[in-house]
């Protein structure tokens, strides 16, 4: 599949298993997970044809690593950053002491009185990584990356789930454990 093909094949299938599963007639179960052949069923009928190879191939090298199969290989799932409701059953976990944040420069004034919140998702997407967060960042304009004090936070009774992708996830980061790295 050539790369034009795998950021198609992305962008439709992160529509369809994040935010608008009805579209094409398919229902997440627990975890957000779908059949693989209902999925392929649903992208046929929906007149954006997908084998189990695109699959694959999404799966493997989507550079985000947003979705993932089950250990059978016959459910398929996003990661994270649904807008629908759905449990990934994800286990609560122990972040490293510092976490980041990737956002536009005109959002760090908000950002700073009132601390990060998860909008329309169900939590506040954070990386292990600054590269990762000025990539994010660099999608809203001049990129500005926080830094959590994710230690402190978990001291405090914050809880964390880190996805199957690596992302670190939280309900929100109250103001006080950020600072501005760049």
């Amino acid at each position: 599949m050539n790369n034009s093909r795998l950021i198609k094949v992305s962008k439709y299938l992160s529509k369809h298993l994040r935010h608008q599963p009805e579209r094409i007639g398919i229902k997440l179960a627990a975890g957000g997970w779908v059949a693989v052949d209902e999925l392929l069923e649903a992208c046929r009928k929906n007149k954006f044809p997908v084998t189990r190879a695109d699959l694959e191939e999404v799966v493997a090298n989507n550079d985000k690593k947003r979705f993932s199969f089950d250990s059978t290989g016959t459910k398929i799932r996003a990661n994270q950053g649904h807008s629908v409701e759905v449990d990934l059953q994800l286990l609560p976990s122990v972040p490293p002491d510092v976490l980041y944040h990737g956002t536009g420069h005109k959002t760090v004034g908000v950002i700073m009185q009132n601390g990060l919140s998860k909008m329309s998702r169900h939590h506040v997407h954070l990386s292990s990584d600054i590269g990762t967060a000025k990539k994010v960042g660099a999608r809203h304009g001049k990129a500005v990356v926080f830094a959590i004090d994710a230690a402190k936070m978990y001291e405090a009774g914050l809880v964390f789930y880190c996805s199957d992708n690596g992302v670190w996830l939280t309900d929100n980061v109250p103001p006080q454990y950020l600072t501005v790295k760049s």
